[in-house]
This record gives C-alpha cells, sequence and structure tokens, in this order.
C-alpha cells in the first residue's frame, strides 16, 4: 500500500518499516524454512515463490490498495552488514518479522484482517508481536478508520490465541472446523477507540529514506 511507502513506526522493543526491495532476500528465506511453508500453505493453499517471484510479490503489495505490510526489526538484535542502514539514519535492528493487514471484504472496507509472523526464534517471547500489533493497529486506525479488526488463528496455535484474546483483547466469534480455524474479532469502539486514539496520537513516525 502506497500508505506507508515511506513511513517508519519506532517502538521500544520493535522498529516497523515498509517492506522494501531489500528485504526480500531475508523474508525468502524465511519462506523456505518448513515451519513457515506449512503456515503458508496452511493459509493461502500456496506454492513456495522462487526469489524473483518474490521480488514481484514485493513490488506487487506496494501498490496494492487493499494490503498493508510492514517488516519487523528488532533493535535488540545486531543487524546483518548489509542491514545497518536501515531505516537510514535511523534505529536500526534485525529483520525478524512482518505484520499484514488486508481489506479484503468488499462489503466492509472498514474492516481489516491482521496477521503477525515472529520468522526468527531469537526475536520470539519478547513482548515484540503484541507491541507490534498494538502500533500497527492504531496507525490504521488513524490513517484508514478501520473499525473492526478479524484475526484467523489455527485452532492448535496457543501462543497466538493467548496474545490476541489474552493481551489484545479480540473475542472469538466462529470456528470454522474444516480450516481447524478459530475467527477473533476487536471492534475499535468504546474504550478500545480511546486507548487506540491515545497510542496513535504518541505513535513515533518517521519517514524511511530520511538519512
Amino acid at each position: 500500500m502506497r500508505l506507508n511507502a515511506d513511513t517508519t513506526i519506532v517502538g521500544q522493543r520493535v522498529v516497523l518499516v515498509p517492506y522494501r526491495h531489500e528485504h526480500v532476500p531475508r523474508y525468502h528465506t524465511w519462506m523456505q524454512s518448513p515451519e513457515l511453508q506449512a503456515r503458508a500453505a496452511e493459509l493461502t493453499a500456496s506454492e513456495p515463490l522462487s526469489l524473483e517471484e518474490e521480488y514481484a510479490m514485493q513490488a506487487a503489495w506496494a501498490h496494492d490498495p487493499d494490503k498493508l505490510t510492514y517488516i519487523l526489526l528488532d533493535p535488540a538484535r545486531p543487524p546483518a552488514p548489509e542491514q545497518e542502514t536501515w531505516p537510514p539514519g535511523g534505529r536500526a535492528g534485525a529483520m525478524a518479522g512482518d505484520v499484514n493487514l488486508f481489506l479484503n471484504d468488499p462489503d466492509d472496507r472498514l474492516a481489516g484482517e491482521v496477521e503477525i509472523m515472529v520468522a526468527e526464534p531469537e526475536s520470539r517471547r519478547k513482548g515484540m508481536a503484541c507491541e507490534a500489533l498494538r502500533l500497527f493497529m492504531a496507525y490504521v486506525v488513524r490513517e484508514l478508520g478501520v473499525t473492526r479488526f478479524i484475526a484467523k488463528i489455527g485452532e492448535d496455535n496457543a501462543p497466538s490465541l493467548a496474545l490476541f484474546e489474552g493481551q489484545l483483547g479480540f473475542k472469538e466469534v466462529r470456528r470454522v472446523q474444516v480450516f481447524k480455524e478459530v475467527h477473533l474479532e476487536l471492534s475499535v469502539q468504546g474504550h478500545v477507540a480511546t486507548q487506540m486514539a491515545a497510542l496513535a496520537d504518541e505513535l513515533q513516525l518517521h519517514s524511511y529514506d530520511s538519512a
């Protein structure tokens, strides 16, 4: 999505940067792992992409009005040499995962499906996913006016269910047995809207390209 093409969001445990051409090789490496291949196949019924196809996908995502993607950087882990200037002049860190928003309901353009992946084992269980989602959701509420978030999680994925239900306040709305999925929702109203508005006002936004 063009909206976040040059916008970096800085948190305490995580830095969110727009998914760019330079991030593709590491992202492609993640997608070669058996764990993440199985996850991708379960969610999208798709085959792993070649590196060339991954570059093409990144370029398409950057202009897709229905998809907003950020790469997670872990400031607690030293970046690889080629990553040391990501973002230029900013707070560098190792690539750790991604977070996505999909506006895929034609009947409700203010409903967004969210998903997050912390691909690097060294970056897990550090509170990154929770902080990244809080920052990300506050940002899209402010910029896109999203009023309802949806998460679709495998029924055996206890850590993700604990994150979305226990920490973020999502509520189960249905179970889809054929896909073995739990569908959760979070309505942006009442105290949730108040909290997100307060967080949105405090977001540390920077230009990715500025030195």
